[in-house]
């Protein structure tokens, strides 16, 4: 094996690779449903490699990879963090307020009664919390204490075996509490509770289908029977007011369409809308027939970043029908917020900087783009001018310090990118000509910042492994269990006792402020639906912006205490 070792010390590239590929096999392995994903596992894997000895990615690779990351959360955040700013989302905001002072409380009493380092206490509580950017801001508050360099070294390496510990835990902890066992204890069935409030969501009408499967738009050509002397406003009423009437063929001839076109026996009409909305039109317009007799027509699909002002806390009911007031024979086929699907249902909240897919005619998709946001160019991945700008922006943010007594006090790269990151974020959603960052090239983006400066840190961590573990042996997942469970019991009882909020939705929310995607992975797959969804990703936005902030405080809070 010594061959392998003085691979891996002459070319640590290799082991940063060699730590990735086994680290997010091992997040992939599946224990009753639970996974620890790549990232945990890529750490893990790191700190067992790091205990060799001698293996060691320099600053520069982990500063850059942690900065991309950062920007990159703080990018996607953005848009949604700041239309949280309103009063019926802001009730949301309860949630990370709980998990910012808990967290920060546990860690406090850990470090008194334990007598914590300031990288075992940061590294504790970024684990409890879920929260992995809290290892990079921490990280970079604690270079920047006045301590020897070996000093220093040991205290960042003590964060990321704290962190990979207690992670561990409360990754179990946050997963089991918000699927098995608060539902156990409140006597309710997530299920049950996911399927009440849709039927309140959908307004009476429930479209089994739809909870899994979102409805597909259809066109069908109908001959005018029933629907003669009526006109072509009174015929997309009687569908439901969400079907319109694109063509119709007199003869050898195709007319202007119009909502006074006034329909004659026999003419052969072209509609389009949902699936569910043209069941009917046999009865309403006449038989369906095969040929149209009609050229094709083209549909147009498009994603639409959604920045009208006048949308934000509108529901999808609402949106529904400005389409219908504009005669738009554009459908709305899927939502998202953060890559996170939402119900496609009338009491479904709306957001400025939610992603809508929409379906239709060229010309109606068009007229709904710009009645609503910008279109997403699929095309263009990423402009390196504007994402390099907001790292530098962030980088010089970073550098400003403010003493804090003894203790030099500073966002650092992580807290600055982050800051600049939001910004940008915004920037871009006020100004979709520029700044174009594709949510899959981010996302790889982002993995792979945080995957890499996951791994340098678990390199430098191996060798101090061991002592820390041996110096503190049980208490550190204990500890790591409580900061994840205190602020979420906490959390539950507010969102049932005072919030009186649907189950899905508390459940949501606790794993939003958590920041935890196997967490909400698992109450939507009790749920059945995509309800919890809902609180999910309005939480998750808050916290994902919040907790990262946390790390300089942990440092100096540590440092304060001891």
């Amino acid at each position: 094996m010594t061959w392998f070792k003085e691979l891996l010390q002459g070319t640590p590239e290799m082991a940063l690779f060699i730590c990735l590929a086994l680290g997010y096999a091992i997040g992939k392995v599946k224990v009753k449903g639970l996974s620890l994903g790549g990232i945990a596992g890529t750490l893990i894997v790191a700190i067992l490699v790091g205990m060799i000895g001698g293996i060691t990615l320099n600053d520069q690779v982990k500063n850059i990879a942690f900065a991309l990351f950062i920007f990159t959360l703080g990018y996607l955040s953005g848009p949604s963090f700041f239309a949280s700013l309103n009063r019926r989302s802001l009730r949301y905001g309860w949630f990370t307020l709980i998990e910012v002072v808990a967290v920060l409380g546990v860690t406090a009493v850990a470090t008194a009664v334990l007598h914590l380092d300031a990288g075992t206490a940061a590294g504790l509580m970024a684990g409890g919390a879920t929260e992995s950017a809290v290892v990079g801001t921490a990280t970079d508050a604690i270079a920047k204490l006045s301590l020897p360099p070996g000093q220093i070294q040991a205290l960042q390496a003590n964060v990321g075996t704290a962190y990979s510990i207690s992670y561990i835990c409360g990754l179990i902890t946050i997963v089991l509490l918000t699927s098995q066992i608060a539902p156990a204890i409140g006597r309710f069935s997530i299920r049950d509770e996911a399927v009440k409030l849709w039927r309140q969501l959908s307004k009476g009408h429930v479209d089994e289908d739809a909870v899994t499967v979102m409805p597909a738009v259809v066109g069908r050509a109908q001959r005018v029977s029933a629907a003669a002397g009526q006109t072509v406003a009174q015929v997309e009423a009687a569908l439901g007011g969400r079907a319109t009437v694109e063509r119709v063929r007199r003869g050898d001839e195709t007319l202007d369409v119009g909502p006074d076109t006034r329909l004659s026996h026999d003419d052969v009409v072209v509609l389009f809308g949902l699936r569910e909305d043209l069941v009917h039109a046999d009865q309403v317009v006449g038989p369906e027939v095969a040929d149209p007799g009609t050229d094709a027509i083209e549909l147009d699909v498009a994603q639409v970043f959604l920045t009208n002002k006048a949308l934000n806390g509108a529901t999808v009911a609402d949106l529904r029908k400005q389409a219908v007031e504009q005669q738009s024979g554009a459908y709305l086929t899927g939502l998202t917020r953060m890559e996170s699907g939402l119900p496609i249902q009338p009491g479904t909240v709306i957001n400025t900087g939610d992603v809508a897919r929409v379906t239709g005619t060229k010309k109606d998709v068009s007229a709904f783009v710009k009645a609503t946001g910008f279109r997403i160019d699929t095309a263009v991945k990423a402009d390196f001018i504007f994402i390099a700008l907001g790292i530098i922006l962030g980088m010089l943010i970073g550098k400003i310090t403010i003493p804090l007594g003894d203790i030099p006090l500073s966002l650092g790269t992580g807290g600055g990118c982050l800051l600049s990151g939001l910004f940008f974020g915004w920037l871009r959603a006020k100004h979709p000509t520029i700044g174009q960052y594709d949510s899959a090239a981010a996302s790889v983006i982002k993995d792979l910042g945080l995957s890499t400066f996951i791994c340098a840190v678990g390199l430098s961590s191996g060798p101090a492994a061991v002592a820390l573990i041996q110096k503190f042996g049980f208490a550190l997942p204990v500890t790591g269990v409580l900061i994840t469970l205190i602020p979420a019991t906490i959390s539950l009882l507010v969102a049932f006792k005072v919030m009186k909020l649907p189950a899905p939705l508390a459940l949501g929310a606790v794993a939003g402020q958590q920041c935890s995607t196997p967490a909400i992975t698992a109450v939507q797959s009790q749920a059945g639906n995509t309800t919890p969804l809902m609180s999910y990703t309005i939480v998750y936005a808050l916290s994902n912006v919040v907790l990262p902030l946390l790390g300089p405080i942990v440092v100096a809070m540590a440092n304060a205490i001891g």
